[in-house]
């Protein structure tokens, strides 16, 4: 008998469903207590905070010098200076020192002229309070320091201390219990990497969802690893209910597979609110009520997961006790390429953004819902109305910062092809300069020279033969970028080859192999270098594309064929020699080819590009280059070409 799928009836758009969230539970604010001020940093004051001292609660003298009675010193000047004893009418003071009684101003000692020990000559007068801080000049007793409701961060515990308050009324954190499901999922302290089999999956998204709960301010426990299994989730979903939890989360199981039990676990024992919202990542997401606890069935893959929780159950985490919305900064960025989207569906893209000639350009990252990566390596989100179909890469689109704007500005922005070196070389800058940071997007050698031409990138990474003359890349710049003054500069030599399983069980001895052992080929995208060479190949053999099985499918990096390759999805794959050893494959040399970068000469002197050709130079990026396997570093930092 086939087992039950969920299907989504009646999805709804985000804000529909913030809407029936909010209105079930916005009212809801967890219970307050006392706590001392030096734990309160980033609670919420549930009752106000009122000064009980006056700060400072004595006269203080502002600087070092004579405290006097400002009246005595009346007259003084240079042409009539004159003489106070600071035994009988001035007292000597330091900074912070309580004012002596019939006091009322500080003579700077900068500005005093010692005779002896009884006799100091003043050539100006003091006003009457001048470098003194007044009683209660900061916080008079009885002030309202702080409203309920104020977040208090690192400067309010500096004025409740001063003020004579030692502890508050906050907001009780919100506790919420998270339940992992899935009969596949492994627990991290339980995998031996060298063991983990084919359909194993280490989790994750439990840890996430702590995380973020702590940034909502909330508490959080983690229930044992659930198997998919109806009446087991059931069964810990309703003690939980019963228990003193502010929410629960049942992570995975929320979409409309067989096996996802979120929505017949939460109908079973409760009430399911909305199954299913018009965005993407995060589409599955369900919420309801059980025993008057919210209950959210969060999705399982992790960017849906965190999507879906950023956009629910954190804000309704945040209203139970009145926390302040997280804000992020939003920019104006103009996309590096065409954006399509899909209409009915609210997106959240995830960008890479540089600053560029003045403007911020953004890159979109692969959109899968299981791809954590593209969050971490994300400096902002996107998000694509529902009704829109697709942004031209003439529109300017709103992001929200993931990351300081100042961190994107310092950034060196890299497009072209990719290589393993990049990685070494973004590691070395931060140890040389932690303010300059790289980000790189592959898109292939001469995805690289348009991204320069539309003057959306810093420099470029290219590795493009020419047939004719077996140079590389400056025969495609003078074709392509005729108008556009750049400087080639070598980053390294590299071993281009046939990537093959371990102990190439093929017997593979070279391209040719490909066609007459119809072997199945990965290959690298449109325009990329390697994809040029593949085909320089070819053309040489006799070859037509037609004759390679796979020709047509291709992945962007080295890694990804080597991963191809790794996981039987390939026979062999076009790549370079570091991809292979990293994986431990084999590798079968084909060429040594040149990999440059090719800079813009506007860029040529800004400080970051600056720090990173400095960093190309040192013995320490050379030698972890090495390495890697396959590379060669005599070129390196050589300038092979500049434009006229």
């Amino acid at each position: 008998m086939a087992s039950k799928r969920n299907v989504y009836l009646d999805m709804k758009s985000i804000e529909e469903a913030k809407k029936i969230l909010f209105d079930k539970f916005g009212t809801r604010v967890t219970g307050s207590e006392q706590v001392d001020v030096i734990k309160a940093k980033s609670r919420v004051l549930a009752k106000p905070a009122v000064a009980a001292i006056s700060s400072p609660n004595f006269h203080a003298a502002a600087m070092d010098g004579i405290a006097v009675d400002a009246k005595i010193t009346f007259g003084a000047s240079e042409d009539a200076p004159k003489t106070i004893n600071p035994f009988e009418n001035a007292f000597w003071v330091n900074t912070g020192h309580v004012m002596p009684e019939g006091t009322n101003a500080v003579i700077m000692i900068e500005h005093l002229n010692v005779i002896d020990d009884h006799t100091v000559e003043i050539e100006a007068p003091v006003f009457p309070w001048q470098h003194v801080r007044k009683m209660g000049e900061d916080i008079v007793a009885t002030k309202l320091l702080f409203p309920r409701g104020h977040k208090i961060n690192s400067y309010s515990l500096g004025a409740l201390l001063s003020g004579g308050v030692f502890r508050v009324d906050v907001y009780k954190r919100p506790k919420v219990l998270i339940l992992p499901t899935g009969s596949e999922l492994k627990q991290w302290q339980d995998v031996d990497l060298k063991k983990l089999s084919p359909g194993d999956v280490i989790e994750s998204n439990s840890t996430v969802l702590g995380g973020l709960c702590q940034d909502f301010g909330a508490d959080f426990e983690r229930h044992t690893m659930l198997k998919d299994n109806l009446e087991m989730i059931k069964e810990a979903v309703q003690n939980a209910a019963n228990g003193d939890y502010d929410m629960i989360c049942i992570i995975g199981g929320s979409s409309a597979g067989s096996e996802d039990f979120a929505k017949s676990v939460i109908s079973s024992v409760g009430k399911v609110y909305v199954h299913g919202v018009t965005m993407m990542p995060g589409k599955p997401v369900l919420f309801g009520n059980v025993s008057n606890t919210p209950i959210f069935g969060i999705p399982g893959y992790p960017v849906s997961a965190i999507v879906a929780f950023e956009q629910f159950a954190g804000p309704l985490l945040s209203m139970m006790q009145q926390f302040p919305e997280l804000q992020k900064a939003d920019v104006k960025v103009s996309p590096a390429r065409k954006i399509a989207s899909k209409l009915g569906q609210e997106e959240f893209l995830r960008v890479k953004i540089g600053s560029v000639d003045g403007k911020l350009i953004s890159s979109q990252l692969p959109r899968g819902s299981g791809s954590i990566s593209t969050l971490t390596e994300a400096d902002g989100i996107v998000r694509i109305p529902r009704h829109v179909e697709g942004v031209s890469e003439k529109e300017e689109v709103t992001a929200s910062l993931l990351k300081p704007l100042a961190a994107i500005e310092n950034t060196v922005v890299i497009t072209g092809s990719h290589d393993n070196t990049l990685d070494v070389l973004t590691d070395e800058i931060k140890k040389k300069d932690g303010s300059v940071s790289i980000s790189s997007s592959h898109v292939g050698s001469m995805g690289g020279l348009m991204a320069i031409k539309k003057g959306v990138c810093h420099l470029a990474g290219a590795h493009l033969l020419d047939p004719d003359d077996g140079s590389y890349n400056v025969s495609y710049i003078q074709k392509y970028l005729p108008e556009q003054p750049v400087t080639v500069i070598n980053l390294v030599m590299r071993e281009q080859g046939l990537i093959v399983p371990k102990n190439n069980p093929n017997k593979i001895c070279g391209i040719e192999d490909l066609k007459t052992k119809s072997l199945r080929f990965i290959n690298r995208q449109s325009g990329s270098g390697t994809r040029i060479l593949f085909d320089y190949k070819l053309n040489i053999l006799g070859f037509s594309p037609s004759d390679i099985k796979g020709y047509d499918t291709d992945e962007y990096t080295h890694m990804s064929v080597a991963v191809s390759v790794l996981s039987g999805r390939a026979d062999a794959g076009l790549g370079i020699m570091a991809a292979a050893k990293a994986l431990g494959l084999d590798f079968i040399p084909v060429v040594t080819e040149e990999y440059d970068l090719v800079i813009p000469n506007r860029f040529l002197d800004s400080k970051k590009i600056q720090v990173l050709l400095s960093t190309i130079q040192t013995d320490e990026f050379k030698a972890r280059v090495e390495a890697l396997g396959g590379y060669n570093t005599q070129k390196t930092g050589q300038v092979i070409y500049k434009s006229k």
